[in-house]
């Protein structure tokens, strides 16, 4: 008991050393590159915070109109108060591309201490974890390993501490509600999940997940040996009591989805709350891959939460490389200024050098890629090269200066792509599993 309890200490000190180095990491950033996304939010903390309600979603002044779900308006209302305190200005709708010294410290420091949110929430993930496959050394365990991934996620850092968003604390409130789901706390799972959606409507990417989910593993309550449904166990007492939690959060209609191979198979074949996550990354992947150039930054949403169950199996951490590695590249040309170049290609580096070598130390005994697989990532270094290093002195970067973007999407397409294909045929085969295995 003794030692266990000197792990459990460990465990939790390392888990600090690694959310305050991240942190500090992130201050080191403020002085970078900030995208558009940078006075897009200006902008709605001067709207929430200088006009009625009523009045949020019509001021057209600038061109970054709001046009986030109501939730997040009221965050930005709610930051605003504090924003005052650095810099009044900030405030003033007329003051259209404003970002003076303590404006941008400011908008710095909210995404970092809002990212407080995420750190809980990969805690919380952790301990959905203990006991799995762990070595002897702590950092050979899966929830240290899983805590370097989710709080080190090399597409988080630069698309939030970089670009500029808030994705942390949004990705935060989807986890916590992943890791509610796999503590059978189902209320406060979907609780969670309706709460971010009018955060940011993005996440309707998985929403057909939740629903199949929570009414196959919630409302039903029995099932028979093979796995099926058993029909007669269905409690209209706790569909009352979920569809309240969904009606008193929700003031929009979600309107109808798409059905896609992996809702059948959560509903036909479940496989507890490891299924509903599958289910749920392959949604946001489908999604992601119809809007690809609409919202890149969506592929995070596939990325983070697919981190989950890279520790526990060696095919999903072989698609967790492949996707993330690929996804993560393609997040490239959102920093497009020199200065940020060494620091993006650095980062990913590190990132990428820590997934390979952590997960391939878990399962020292399977070859996580093949070699077609491996040519393909390995491929990524010459077309960095070629686009940032070659490309800009050849004659074609005036007559045809869109090559680089072409090259990296279609490149990466076929990786995400591919990754979307392996991690869609795992959810169909193979028969469900056992409750025991899944707590």
């Amino acid at each position: 008991m003794a030692a266990s309890g000197a792990a459990v200490r460990g465990g939790g000190r390392a888990f600090l050393s690694l959310a305050l180095g991240v942190s500090l990491l992130k201050c080191l950033l403020i002085p970078a590159y900030y995208s558009t996304d940078f006075e897009v939010h200006r902008n709605w903390l001067a709207i929430t915070h200088s006009l009625p309600v009523s009045r949020w979603y019509y001021e057209a002044t600038s061109e970054w109109t709001l046009d986030y779900p109501p939730f997040f308006a009221w965050f930005e209302y709610t930051l605003s108060h504090i924003a005052k305190v650095f810099d009044p200005e900030m405030l003033n709708i007329q003051n259209l591309n404003y970002a003076s010294p303590r404006t941008v410290l400011f908008q710095r420091f909210s995404v970092i201490f809002t990212d407080v949110l995420f750190i809980y929430s990969v805690y919380e993930c952790c301990k959905c974890i203990e006991g799995k496959k762990a070595g002897k050394e702590l950092t050979e365990k899966p929830t240290f390993i899983l805590s370097v991934l989710l709080l080190w996620n090399f597409g988080l850092l630069i698309v939030d501490h970089i670009h500029f968003q808030y994705n942390g604390f949004l990705f935060g409130l989807m986890l916590l509600s992943v890791a509610r789901l796999f503590q059978k706390r189902h209320l406060e799972g979907a609780f969670l999940f309706a709460i971010l959606l009018h955060f940011k409507h993005i996440y309707l990417y998985v929403a057909p997940a939740y629903g199949i989910y929570l009414l196959r593993s919630y409302c039903f309550t029995a099932d028979k040996p093979d796995g099926s449904v058993t029909w007669s166990s269905f409690s209209f007492l706790r569909l009352i009591a979920l569809g309240f939690i969904v009606c008193f959060v929700s003031a929009l209609s979600l309107g109808p989805f798409i059905a896609m191979p992996s809702i059948f198979c959560l509903w036909f074949k479940p496989q507890g709350p490891r299924g509903f996550l599958r289910c749920l990354i392959v949604c946001a992947l489908s999604s992601f891959m119809f809007g690809w150039h609409v919202h890149e930054k969506a592929i995070l949403l596939a990325i983070l939460p697919m981190s989950l169950l890279s520790v526990g199996k060696p095919q999903d951490a072989a698609i967790y490389l492949l996707l993330t590695t690929t996804g993560h590249y393609s997040l490239f040309p959102l920093l497009f200024t020199a200065p940020e170049f060494p620091i993006k290609v650095l980062l990913m580096l590190l990132f990428t050098v820590y997934s390979f070598s952590s997960l391939k130390t878990l399962f020292r005994k399977e070859k996580l890629l093949n070699w077609m697989e491996t040519i393909y990532l390995v491929g990524l270094g010459p077309l960095e090269i070629c686009c940032e290093l070659v490309f800009p002195f050849t004659p074609w970067k005036l007559k045809y200066p869109f090559i680089p973007l072409f090259l990296t999407s279609v490149y990466c397409a076929a990786g995400i792509t591919y990754a979307w294909f392996r991690l869609s045929v795992s959810m169909l085969p193979g028969p469900a599993v056992s409750k025991a295995k899944l707590q």
